[in-house]
């Protein structure tokens, strides 16, 4: 669903631009919290960073392989809703915004003046919308993992046409063509739905996989332990919390293990398999072709870069010069996501003054530190 330019005109698209920008600063200033508070068990800065990098690296990955939906119509992930689960909502929404700008900075896949547009509906909108009924889903579902995976795939189903809605809202307020946006409406739906279905696939999985693995590493399935009850007066009651102890080291591969893993795959997907995926045009694509909505569609502006439509120029071997796209793809988008990453948790870290120093300065006198505290 990657909007080019030319579909969208310049005041709605500086609209979007705006709430993009706030959208990453908002989920710059959240991301903190939720590195932080994964840090502790996961080793700090070092190991959070990365495995949130890898997300959106495995995104990247996966958006590469488009497949069928339907007749001359293909689908890809759009990958708000898995980002959201596996490391939070303010980091899901920064995940999906770093792939996008590799997109289009690199392989011209987005429009750069419809950069905002792209932003807003498929990093901001999916992730809002998958998370929040992720959430409602896990308040009446059983709490098991089960209840997670099942939550996963109806949020990423659902996220994907409120995606397709809000390009539809988009182009009724600054569409540049004169197409009903009644019949934008009932063909972005109608198609996405299905593509949809793929997008809930792919989540399912791999949230089921990752649980399967090293549960404490997803972030929407924390918290699913159920309050102890004893029968008093024969009635239950929630049993008096208990002091808290130090958590248990987590079972399973070692953070590192899984990231390589994570890499290997992601490599894998976007380097080979991805010669596999569908060549038809994506749901937006096929509906702008049959709708007209592409007549005042402009080039990219880096369409004659080494890298456009994810080949490297020079290579003939079509195989070859796709795959090395993914590879270096996967690579930049690993780099990026873990430097921005830890960037946030680095200035998390050293931006707070530990509490035993606050504390005594405020009192005049010299205390322990946290370190020395410990």
């Amino acid at each position: 669903m990657h909007v080019p330019d030319g579909f969208i005109n310049a005041p709605v698209s500086a609209a979007t631009g705006v709430v993009a920008v706030a959208a990453v600063a908002v989920g710059l200033k959240g991301a903190r919290r939720e590195l932080a508070a994964s840090g502790p068990a996961l080793g700090g800065a070092e190991r959070t960073a990365p495995l949130a990098g890898l997300v959106a690296a495995f995104i990247f990955a996966v958006q590469m392989l488009n497949f069928p939906v339907a007749a001359g119509t293909s689908g890809h992930l759009l990958g708000g809703a898995l980002a959201a689960i596996l490391v939070g909502p303010y980091t899901g929404v920064l995940c999906v915004s770093v792939v996008l700008l590799m997109q289009g900075l690199l392989f011209a896949d987005g429009g750069l003046t419809a950069l905002g547009v792209n932003i807003t509906n498929m990093a901001l909108v999916t992730v809002v919308v998958a998370y929040a009924l992720f959430r409602a889903l896990l308040k009446v579902l059983p709490r098991r993992r089960s209840s997670v995976t099942a939550a996963s795939f109806v949020a990423a189903l659902v996220s994907v046409p409120a995606a397709a809605l809000a390009f539809t809202l988009m182009y009724w307020l600054g569409g540049t063509t004169e197409v009903p946006v009644g019949k934008v409406a009932t063909a972005m739906v109608g198609v996405h739905v299905l593509i949809g279905i793929g997008e809930a696939l792919i989540t399912a999985a791999t949230v089921s996989a990752v649980l399967a693995v090293r549960p404490d590493l997803v972030h929407g399935a924390r918290g699913l332990s159920v309050p102890l009850k004893l029968r008093v007066g024969g009635e239950l009651v929630d049993a008096p919390a208990a002091a808290p102890a130090p958590a248990p080291a987590a079972s399973g591969p070692h953070p590192r293990k899984v990231w390589i893993g994570g890499l290997i795959a992601s490599l894998l997907l976007a380097g080979f398999v991805s010669f596999y995926a569908s060549a038809n045009p994506d749901g937006l694509e096929k509906v702008a072709s049959d709708k007209g909505i592409d007549k005042k569609a402009e080039e990219h502006d880096i369409a004659d870069s080494p890298l456009a439509d994810y080949g490297v120029s020079g290579i003939d071997n079509t195989r070859l010069a796709g795959g090395l796209a993914g590879v270096i793809g996967v690579g930049g988008t690993v780099l990026l996501g873990s430097g921005v990453f830890w960037a946030v948790r680095r200035r998390r870290t050293t931006g707070t003054p530990p509490a035993g120093t606050a504390s005594a300065t405020a009192a005049g006198t010299s205390g322990p530190t946290d370190r020395e505290a410990v």
